[in-house]
């Protein structure tokens, strides 16, 4: 017997090696195609690419940020108490766009010179704050430190907006390219660090999510600054401004304005983006807190919490990838049609009143989501003059990220009744979709609002 089975031994381990070879290959066939995609169309010339490590970097920094609040303010509280707490926590994500929409937006704006640097400051700032966190999970500082790592975060968006344009290889425009760094930052960034901070979490426990949290924001803050110099080269960019005024028919003026309104189409698109927003904030917290609520065992509410989760990543990333290879046609009937899909869907779960109606909800919401900002983008670019569309995709991103805190405070406000919640969420987005889709024509719901001109002047 210990003849065969030594004799069995070359065999086995032949097999294993065999395996981990071919492991070995797969995974570096998988490695180069992420680089060979992320280095497309000329995207390592042009910088794209080192913008878009720095982007997935934000990305991940984020998520790994989230698992561990989201570990500290709700998986370890009880329901009521975790309803305060998200309540809370939901409250300072408003400070955020707050202070960035009339301060860090315009001021930025105005950076000329040393956007590299800025880039590379809001990573190194979040790993000084993260190493404070960590020391402060428990304490009152908590909550001013989650503020700041959002302000940072955000920070590097509007930063990273103004520095797209610079990057662009030829043949590819803002739209691609938006929907690119969008699709590597989910899957590069939310779900596999996202997923590694979990794991880390659920043995390390929060202090371990936010170690790996200050070692991916160091990272960026090195990758920040490997951005191409030429980036730097911004004459002649003009502030965009939350204003009406028409379409812009085209980019010729003589004299260079000193302020341009976004203008009505787009104006009216950010409507029915918004209505899309509160749709996808409110599901991130109310399933959550209906899951808490129910009674079940932790194994069920852990289950509810995944089906809804992954549901919406599926969406999410079919949606951004779809727009980044599939000529949508009119960005304006991609975006109602977008915008009435959620609201349809909204209905239907509140008909439906239970797990099933919230995770279509979620799938069809976050490939809504995606969708529409493609299209949206594109409005963008064709209705404002080269020299702001940059501050133009900050101004309107501002606009969708205060519309999803709106939903994410819904989802924390209202009773945990699948019916309940849909049907409030259903009534405001029916209500901003029409509010959309008169503005397209020039007209608006709102008493203050007269009827809008054609053309979007200059300031």
């Amino acid at each position: 017997m210990t003849s065969a089975n030594d004799g069995d031994r070359p065999h086995g381990h032949d097999a294993l090696n065999r395996l981990r070879r071919s492991a070995t290959h797969a995974t570096e066939q998988g490695v180069g195609l992420v680089k060979q995609a992320a280095r497309a169309n000329g995207a390592e010339e042009s910088g794209l690419t080192a913008l878009l490590r720095a982007t997935v970097a934000n990305f991940a920094t984020d998520a790994a940020i989230a698992v561990a609040l989201a570990n500290t303010l709700f998986f370890a509280s009880p329901a009521t108490q975790s309803r305060v707490n998200v309540a809370l926590y939901l409250l300072m994500t408003v400070a955020p766009f707050a202070v960035i929409a009339p301060v860090i937006g315009p001021l930025l704006d105005r950076v000329q010179r040393g956007r590299r640097v800025a880039l590379a400051a809001t990573f190194a700032l979040r790993v000084a704050v993260i190493v404070l966190l960590i020391f402060n999970l428990d304490g009152w500082a908590l909550y001013p430190l989650a503020l700041t790592t959002m302000v940072l975060s955000k920070s590097f968006s509007v930063l990273k907006s103004a520095i797209t344009p610079r990057v662009l290889p030829p043949g590819i425009d803002l739209v691609r390219t938006n929907s690119r760094l969008t699709v590597f930052g989910l899957v590069g960034g939310s779900i596999i660090a996202g997923g590694v901070a979990a794991g880390v979490a659920f043995l390390f426990h929060s202090t371990g999510a936010l170690i790996v949290a200050a070692l991916l924001a160091a990272t960026g803050a090195v990758l920040s600054l490997r951005i191409p110099s030429w980036v730097e080269v911004t004459e002649g960019e003009v502030p965009a401004t939350l204003g009406h005024g028409g379409d812009q028919e085209n980019g010729h003026r003589s004299v260079l304005p000193t302020r341009q309104p976004l203008g009505r189409t787009v104006i009216a698109g950010l409507w029915a983006n918004g209505a899309i927003r509160v749709l996808t904030g409110f599901l991130t917290f109310y399933v959550a807190f209906v899951a808490k609520s129910s009674g079940e065992s932790a194994l069920r509410q852990a289950i509810m919490l995944a089906a809804a989760g992954a549901a919406a990543g599926i969406g999410n990333f079919t949606g951004n990838f779809v727009g980044a290879r599939t000529e949508l046609g009119k960005p304006r009937t991609v975006i109602i049609a977008c915008a009435l899909s959620c609201v349809a869907i909204a209905v239907a779960a509140a008909l439906l009143d239970n797990l099933v109606g919230a995770v279509l909800a979620a799938l069809v919401a976050s490939a809504s989501t995606a969708l529409a900002k493609v299209s949206l983008d594109a409005t963008i670019q064709d209705a404002l003059p080269p020299e702001s569309i940059a501050s133009g995709f900050g101004r309107s991103e501002t606009v969708l990220q205060l519309a999803w805190v709106t939903g994410g405070a819904l989802g924390v406000l209202l009773p945990t009744r699948y019916w309940q919640g849909f049907t409030v969420v259903s009534v405001l987005m029916a209500m901003a979709c029409l509010q959309s889709v008169v503005s397209y024509r020039g007209h608006s719901m709102l008493p203050s609002h007269r009827r809008e001109p054609d053309r979007t002047e200059p300031r």
